[in-house]
């Protein structure tokens, strides 16, 4: 076997340094530090800012740090999931940040600088965009994949620019990481090979997890590998996710409730039959219970089937509209408060639906081990899936979401759910 040097890529220790420091998360937060925050103060106020600065400006200072901080660290995380473009989400992200932080302090009788503030939040804005844009578009995740196993299966994954090997070695080939089948019986010099490149800070990845971090989705073929309790979601956040329910609810039924209003009224106003559409749906832990939406259907007249064309006759004029922008989900808030449904978690099928994936969708009933939601993973990565096929891999997007359970892996779904509302993505 070649020698250690000879396999890997050779740097320099400057070009190390460079490296490591352009990538380094402190640095970066250091200089954005001085760039959104040191520098503004100082062009705003000037010296005085050393010389004895009054109450109101140590606390918009500390503030706007604050909202930075949390500005960049919630980008930091969210962008670490599936199919994340951090500058799309940087300026929804800084502007909650800063806006959070300034009316706290407004209500607390501070008088915060809204000229430091403003100025601030807009080159956090800038600043965090442009950073994201320019790792997106200039800097492509190279994986080196090893020829034995799952990993080379892989290499059809867009947006990666594959390298596959034909040697235990990198022949000089800088790569982000190396792709392997750890399952799989490897022969002793690649097993060798795996470990030297561990031992030069190279990362080396299970094949099933680069599937899982690429595509947002668990393979229903590959769930022997989760048999350990791998896919077995957070106890402890679900408790912190259901008070959370419960507090944005509350929080946003003043601003939901007459929109509803109006909803029933249209409805009403359009024919004869119910406001609302109740059904039986199979819920958290295979338990039945009934669901709440408006109703957007006509009350005596048939389709051709669940979703097989774009103008069912089936729909009403007021249906389509509340279907396009989900508004027909709201009463389902009433199914969250109950503790039937979660505002997040995979969507809940009828009775009949459930019953006949169940017959040809392997482990379709484990996606019952967490509550419904009203929008999911699934939903904001695929849209609507009624055919076998189609669930099938509706399905595998909800056992990465119960997989990964978690608060950040929640506030992207809702981020894209918005998206979803204002695009009508998926409607049917």
């Amino acid at each position: 076997m070649a020698t250690i040097t000879s396999i890997f890529p050779v740097q320099s220790r400057h070009s190390r340094f460079l490296n490591r420091l352009l990538l380094s998360r402190k640095l970066q937060l250091l200089l954005g530090f001085h760039l959104t925050i040191i520098f503004p103060a100082l062009a705003i106020w000037g010296e005085a800012i050393w010389n004895g600065a009054d109450s109101d400006q140590l606390v918009t200072l500390f503030a706007i740090t604050l909202a930075y901080w949390c500005s960049l660290t919630v980008l930091q995380c969210i962008n670490q999931l599936p199919g994340t473009l951090g500058y799309f989400l940087s300026i929804p992200v800084t502007s909650v940040c800063f806006a959070t932080l300034f009316t706290m302090l407004r209500l607390m009788s501070f008088e915060p600088s809204e000229t430091l503030f403003l100025t601030s939040y807009f080159l956090t804005a800038s600043f965090s965009t442009v950073g994201y844009w320019v790792a997106q578009h200039y800097r492509e995740l190279k994986l080196a994949v090893v020829p034995y196993g799952k990993a080379p299966s892989l290499c059809h994954i867009p947006g990666v620019n594959w390298h596959s090997l034909g040697s235990p070695g990198l022949d000089n080939v800088r790569v982000d990481g190396v792709v392997a089948d750890l399952y799989d019986d490897l022969p002793p010099e690649w097993e060798e090979f795996l470990a030297d490149c561990t031992l030069h800070r190279i990362p080396v990845y299970h094949a099933t997890t680069t599937y899982e971090w690429l595509t947002g989705r668990v393979q229903l073929g590959h769930l022997y590998e989760n048999r350990y309790g791998s896919l077995q979601p957070d106890e402890g956040y679900e408790m912190i996710k259901r008070y959370l329910d419960l507090l944005t609810i509350l929080a946003t039924l003043p601003l939901i409730l007459p929109l509803m209003a109006i909803t029933a009224i249209a409805i009403r106003m359009e024919g004869p039959g119910p406001v609302l559409f109740t059904q039986q749906r199979m819920g958290f832990q295979c338990q039945p219970f009934t669901v709440y939406k408006f109703r957007s259907m006509y009350i005596d007249q048939q389709g051709m089937g669940y979703t097989e064309n774009n103008e069912d006759p089936r729909i009403t004029r007021v249906g389509k509209v509340i279907r396009k922008y989900r508004v027909d989900e709201l009463p389902q808030l009433f199914n969250v408060l109950k503790g039937d449904m979660s505002l997040i978690g995979p969507r809940p099928e009828s009775m009949d639906l459930a019953h006949w994936y169940q017959k040809d969708v392997p482990f379709f009933h484990y996606r019952h081990v967490v509550r419904p939601g009203i929008s999911g993973w699934a939903q904001v990565e695929q849209g609507y899936a009624a055919e076998v096929d189609g669930m099938n891999q509706k399905l595998e997007y909800d056992f990465y979401y119960i997989k990964n359970i978690s608060f950040w892996l929640d506030l992207l779904i809702v981020m894209r759910t918005i998206r979803t509302v204002l695009t009508g993505f998926g409607s049917r």
